[in-house]
């Protein structure tokens, strides 16, 4: 990644310059305006610019800023200043600069800063590629000719110029997200981010503040003010994915965000109005949620304006032949073996098996199965023991002091995911199907037990007693 550093004083330069390089960014120099614009303008793109905002007695950061912004492929900006005010950063976040960080700063905040800018940019470019490639028919959920994936492609169609906050239902694996970036996609908001969130991976409070940012001060490690993802987005759109797993107490601040178009960031008591599309997404039945008092009612209805329902693969097994040989010519371009293809026997399996794990599962086995073929032929051997209806071969051995011992063909991921696929079952066996009993015999909480339920695609019956 290509920074472009743009400070009036030598030292400082020379400073973010060893930083930089050395947090593995190739980095060049400006002194000021002019020679700014000749780096952004050069052969080479430019990933990111860090600028301070007053370049010497003439000049400003914020020159830099709308030449960068002004570029057909504009890097992400941070701006960097000693003599900021609110309104100036306010400022610049109109222009367009990802973030405003003030001297003196912490090195390895303005390392995240920088890793965090470049990410987003990443997702752009990876943002403008999908468009360009993606139509119905084509993608990892879309591939297939199946009347169910038909019509959810057919009501992406009709949804995606719409301004309707949609909920996205379906199993875990069936490709939600990628029905989420195709709605981005095939909108008017295509050239703005498209910004997803995992709504389980955090806690309520970081979710809080990734969703409606914070002011410095506002908690504990909050050194300066940041935009949630919620205004940071634009006009672009915001994908809550697990939107069932949102604590309470959140889903009563997002319900007011969404009725409003305002949000209040963690410790400020001004509301910042927000343009962004939402759309959200569960492996959850909510309505089951809202009746068992686990989600509002009124959150549900205002996400579930319009619900598109993805199928799980058992239901469209007539697609898996497509999928599989769209998964292995991805894996011939990877590995440069384009002679890769499955064998009739090997291809009348993977369509007869009912994949819990869905379209990511079948993923995982292509990919699999061509790494470890030895031909170009992938044949019944070249797929797990399961899919074959046998026995996974034993794992390891431990003939002497307890070393371990593994046999050709073992595959850890693989034989993690059965043994804590037996648990799981057992548990539920063992608990009578009551989930909260079944998370207490394996040691988990219920919110993990029930993430570990929907990876595996195993039942998802409401709780008894």
């Amino acid at each position: 990644m290509h920074v472009l550093v743009v400070d009036d004083e030598l030292s400082m330069r020379e400073f973010l310059e060893v930083l930089l390089t050395r947090a593995g960014y190739q980095v060049t120099c400006a002194e000021g305006v002019q020679a700014a614009r000749a780096v952004l303008g050069s052969a080479t793109p430019v990933d990111l610019v860090v600028t301070d905002m007053k370049l010497g007695p003439s000049q400003s950061g914020m020159d830099v800023l709308r030449a960068a912004r002004a570029l057909a492929d504009p890097p992400e900006v941070i701006v960097i200043t000693a003599f900021g005010t609110a309104a100036s950063a306010v400022e610049a976040m109109r222009e367009g600069a990802y973030d405003y960080i003030g001297k003196p700063f912490d090195n390895e905040e303005l390392k995240l800063l920088v890793q965090k800018a470049l990410e987003k940019r990443t997702l752009r470019q990876e943002n403008v590629s999908l468009r360009e490639h993606l139509v119905p028919g084509v993608g990892m959920v879309g591939v297939g000719r199946s009347d169910r994936m038909r019509a959810v492609w057919s009501l992406v169609e009709k949804v995606a110029p719409t301004r309707s906050t949609v909920l996205i239902h379906g199993e875990s694996g069936t490709g939600k997200e990628l029905i989420a970036k195709a709605l981005h996609l095939k909108s008017p908001r295509a050239g703005q981010p498209f910004l997803p969130v995992n709504c389980a991976a955090l806690n309520e409070g970081v979710l809080e503040s990734e969703l409606f940012g914070h002011v410095r001060g506002a908690f504990t490690g909050a050194t300066h003010e940041r935009p949630g993802l919620l205004a940071h987005a634009g006009e672009g759109t915001v994908f809550l994915d697990e939107i069932g797993e949102v604590p309470q107490a959140t889903q009563v601040k997002l319900l007011r965000v969404l009725q409003e178009r305002k949000v209040k960031p963690v410790g400020s008591s001004a509301e910042v109005p927000f343009h962004a599309r939402v759309v959200a997404a569960t492996n959850r039945r909510l309505e089951a949620e809202v009746k068992a008092g686990r989600f509002r009612e009124d959150l549900f209805y205002r996400l579930n304006v319009i619900t598109l329902e993805l199928p799980p693969l058992r239901e469209r097994a007539g697609d898996i032949p497509l999928l599989a040989e769209h998964f292995l010519e991805r894996q011939r371009k990877e590995l440069g073996r384009p002679g890769l293809r499955f064998s009739p026997e090997a291809l009348a399996v993977l369509s007869a098996y009912a994949f819990p794990g869905n379209v990511r599962q079948l993923e995982n086995i292509v990919e699999r199965a061509a790494a470890l073929a030895d031909g170009d032929v992938l044949t019944l051997g070249s797929l797990p023991p399961s899919l074959r209806g046998e026995s996974a071969p034993p794992a390891v051995a431990q003939p002497t002091g307890g070393d371990v011992a593994l046999v050709p063909g073992f595959s850890l991921e693989h034989h993690l995911d059965d043994a804590e696929q037996r648990y799981l079952r057992a548990a539920l066996a063992q608990s009578g199907g009551v989930k909260t009993r079944a998370a207490e015999l394996l040691g988990l909480t219920f919110r993990s037990f029930r993430y570990r339920l929907a990876k595996h695609g195993l039942s998802e019956r409401d709780d008894e007693g």
